[in-house]
């Protein structure tokens, strides 16, 4: 259904997109939290920060130093899957690399031997979902910074861990959030993932930060009233930008949810810092193409 060449250059394409900037929704957020910013080194900082974007883009430069950790999301139907498309992403990372585009920071989990070009085994993490009677493909890369993962947390509560009004669940997060302090990089956005098991709870939350607008409004009307709420309450901490103080410490807070067993209540809890690296598109059988970030 797709052509190899062009499919290839459409992966390459991405890659190139997402590292070389940020997506324009948290960008967005970004120039409105400098807008409404009080603090003079805040303001500084988020200049800077916007600054360091269009400078990226005009040079054609990583716009952060660290490559981060790509995982690529894919959603196909029967006849829009493409069997080599695995491949296309780890030579299409690997060339990103040797370009210059990409720091060599993968490395051996135990022997921290590192393969010089970015790739490895998992690399990149590939989540792949089949919808039955999906003509599009849909393919989006997102390079998530590691530096945030050391804010991130997990913990396997219960309905009276919960809380009376999720009272547990808020605290949780809010103490995860000052317990980070600086680490993720912010104004950052959280992930929280609810349900499933652990590995369920913690893909949720990655997920939610990688492939949401983080401007859009939750369609479910209890997790979105939750983000409301979470993101109001993490700004009024005052960590500010880079954790030098100020008024924005989030962007915004995404939750996903899945059933779970009655015995349990996973949460995960996923920083991603302000630099969005992510791209995705969606191509059809026609040959249109969709840009999705």
């Amino acid at each position: 259904m797709f052509n190899e060449k062009k499919l290839y250059d459409d992966v390459s394409e991405l890659v190139f997109r997402s590292v070389t900037g940020i997506s324009a929704d948290v960008k967005m957020l970004m120039e409105k939290a400098l807008k409404k910013e009080t603090n003079p080194t805040a303001v500084s900082m988020i200049k800077a920060m916007l600054e360091n974007v269009e400078m990226a883009k005009e040079e054609t430069k990583p716009v952060c130093q660290s490559p981060g950790y790509p995982t690529v999301y894919i959603t196909c139907g029967e006849k829009s899957l493409f069997s080599d498309i695995k491949e296309m992403f780890k030579k299409a990372i690997c060339e990103g690399t040797e370009r210059g585009l990409l720091r060599p920071s993968m490395v051996h989990p135990l022997t921290r031997e590192n393969s010089g070009n970015n790739s490895g085994e998992g690399v990149p993490n590939f989540e792949i979902d089949c919808v039955p009677g999906q003509e599009y493909l849909e393919m989006i890369i997102s390079f998530k910074g590691c530096g945030a993962e050391l804010g991130n947390a997990m913990q396997i509560m219960t309905t009276a861990k919960l809380g009376k009004d999720l009272v547990g669940l808020k605290k949780f997060i809010l103490e995860t959030v000052i317990n980070a302090g600086g680490k993720p990089c912010p104004p950052f956005a959280v992930g929280v993932g609810i349900g499933g098991q652990m590995d369920v709870a913690c893909k949720l939350s990655r997920k939610a930060v990688s492939t949401r607008r983080w401007d859009d409004k939750n369609p479910n009307p209890l997790y979105g009233a939750l983000e409301e709420e979470l993101l109001e309450k993490i700004n009024e901490l005052g960590l500010g930008a880079a954790g030098t103080g100020g008024d924005t410490v989030a962007l915004a807070v995404k939750i996903n949810g899945v059933a779970t067993h009655t015995a349990i209540a996973p949460v995960a809890i996923n920083f991603h810092c302000w630099v969005a690296r992510r791209a995705g598109i969606r191509l059809y059988p026609d040959g249109k193409k969709e840009i999705i970030f």
